[in-house]
């Protein structure tokens, strides 16, 4: 299991919330951008710089998460593509993206683009308040613990039995 960050736009905190439960759990990180990231002190943090280009730093992470994978972002049309495909995405607010919610938010992000576009509304998403830390880190550790149980019963099942959870 690996934790991905779609990097780019990912506050600060989320990451080092992030990076504390790579530590507690020996869990590797891999944040993929198509900026710069600076050194990481750990053997469990690693960073992908893709090539500038729309979407070149969704389009890694979907070609190499797996559905045994958890991806951390803000943009929901990455995260309805891991959902397709049968993977786990959290928001950095803590909202696990699903099947029956992920239509829903792309359908009000749509909304909010063109209402921007016309100028009937301003700005974006309200900063990360503490509460919104708060409910993350807690979706992560509730997230990572239920992923780790799955995959400890799944490591049990007979080898004839397993099938591969690649996103290709």
């Amino acid at each position: 299991m690996t934790i991905w960050i779609d990097a780019d736009a990912c506050p600060r905190i989320v990451k080092e919330i992030v990076f504390k439960a790579s530590q507690r759990l020996r869990l590797p990180v891999r944040l993929v951008a198509n900026t710069g990231l600076s050194k990481h002190h750990s053997e469990l943090i690693s960073s992908v710089m893709v090539t500038e280009g729309f979407d070149a730093a969704d389009d890694y992470i979907v070609l190499h998460a797996t559905a045994k994978d958890l991806v951390i972002t803000a943009d929901i049309p990455l995260a309805a593509r891991i959902v397709a495909h049968g993977g786990i995405a959290l928001d950095p607010r803590g909202e696990l993206y699903t099947e029956e919610n992920v239509g829903e938010r792309l359908s009000l992000r749509d909304l909010m683009q063109e209402l921007r576009a016309t100028g009937e509304i301003r700005g974006g998403p309200a900063q990360l308040g503490l509460t919104d830390r708060q409910r993350f880190a807690s979706a992560l550790d509730r997230t990572l613990t239920r992923m780790m149980k799955e995959s400890h019963l799944a490591s049990k099942k007979s080898p004839g039995n397993s099938v591969s959870g690649a996103n290709s």
